[in-house]
């Protein structure tokens, strides 16, 4: 039987600290061999000691706990594909926050355009539907369209997912209601996530499965320059000159793999874990969206889909249909038939407006493809 080591003995030969130690405990991460039944003394067993080190070089990595205690119950091939994924979140992250330090760093040392942008004025027309597959008995899918915010939410796990779609929406329209100047947006767009996630939490708690997720692509408007948002596989698309614009990359599993060079395009549509996602709204706030400010000009038609559209439908049809002579509601609903049309076997939900120069002077009119002049809502 090997002689157990004491929890500073260990400590150095792991070259962590007794306090680091008593934490990977507590989280369950690193459970001492035995502990003391008077003192409540911890010894190790020296076989541990490779346990603790990866654990130290994870949280080096800024890894969470709760994600350690997953890589390290792995075998080793699928420990190094876990570990590999995070460090693309991470880069991924990284470079958004990249964009917006860009931004401020631009605007507060008057580079920036944001504020003369402001008052170029655009309008748009647009339409927003969303139908259940023909296969589905639910749909957690949703689609707004208003005349500052055009947003799609995919919703997953259930009825968690369901509700988790329409408090990401909301956090945003909630953002509307508020003053928030052109160079303040992608902030405010982050703090709204923020609410989001918080919303998303609460619903995880209430629902038997204890889990809410769901996916969100937006754009939110102010003057010439519409903030994206983005965190999951839905998509946003610019169709400009007759050529069609992916403006969002997916989170998802395959999204890596044809980064990689592992996996083609054609192939994703059919690879068995592409509804798998790495990065999503859960209510855990271990994930940030993608957030980035785009030119708008007079003309653009932007598409914002879940991943039930182009999952069936491809970019070529995209394109043609989008390239049409029909207002927005017409293409939503060409969209959509055409999604039928391959099958939907998924829910889909999309949003297309339709850019026009503003009136310079005066609340911007905004007219709904509908006829309506109301915003457009639906799951």
């Amino acid at each position: 039987m090997r002689e157990l080591l004491t929890i500073g003995t260990f400590a150095r030969a792991a070259r962590l600290t007794p306090k680091a130690l008593r934490l990977y405990d507590e989280a369950g991460l690193l459970r001492p061999a035995a502990v003391d039944g008077e003192s409540g003394y911890r010894y190790y067993d020296p076989a541990q000691l490779e346990r603790a080190r990866l654990i130290a070089r994870l949280r080096r990595l800024g890894m969470p706990l709760a994600r350690i205690r997953q890589v390290c119950d792995l075998p080793a091939q699928d420990a190094a594909e876990e570990v590999a994924a995070y460090w693309r979140q991470v880069t991924a992250e990284t470079r958004s926050r990249g964009r917006l330090a860009a931004f401020l760093v631009d605007h507060l040392s008057g580079r920036g355009s944001a504020v003369k942008d402001a008052t170029t004025t655009l309008e748009i027309r647009y339409a927003a539907r969303s139908e259940p597959g023909p296969v589905r008995t639910s749909n957690e899918d949703i689609a707004y369209a208003d005349e500052r915010l055009l947003a799609v939410a995919d919703g997953m796990r259930g009825q968690g997912g369901d509700r988790a779609s329409a408090a990401a929406v909301d956090a945003l329209r909630r953002l509307l209601t508020l003053p928030v100047p052109a160079e303040d947006l992608l902030g405010a767009l982050a703090d709204a996530v923020g609410d989001a996630e918080r919303a998303i939490r609460d619903i995880a708690g209430s629902v038997p499965s204890g889990e809410a997720v769901t996916t969100l692509t937006a754009l939110v408007w102010s003057g010439s320059r519409p903030a994206l948002v983005h965190i999951g596989d839905s998509r946003a698309y610019l169709f400009r000159g007759g050529g069609l614009f992916q403006i969002t990359r997916d989170h998802s599993y395959v999204q890596l793999l044809i980064d990689e060079g592992r996996l083609t395009p054609e192939e994703a549509v059919s690879h068995p874990r592409r509804s798998l996602l790495v990065r999503a709204l859960t209510g855990a706030g271990s994930s940030l969206p993608d957030l980035s400010m785009c030119e708008a000009a007079p003309g653009d038609r932007y598409l914002l889909c879940t991943d039930g559209l182009p999952g069936v439908v491809p970019a070529r049809v995209l394109r043609e249909t989008l390239g049409g002579a029909g207002g927005p509601q017409q293409v939503v609903d060409e969209l959509i038939d055409r999604a039928y049309a391959a099958g939907a076997p998924d829910n889909v939900a999309c949003v297309v407006a339709d850019v026009m120069a503003g009136t310079p002077a005066g609340p911007t009119a905004v007219e709904d493809s509908t006829a309506t002049g109301q915003a457009g809502a639906a799951r």
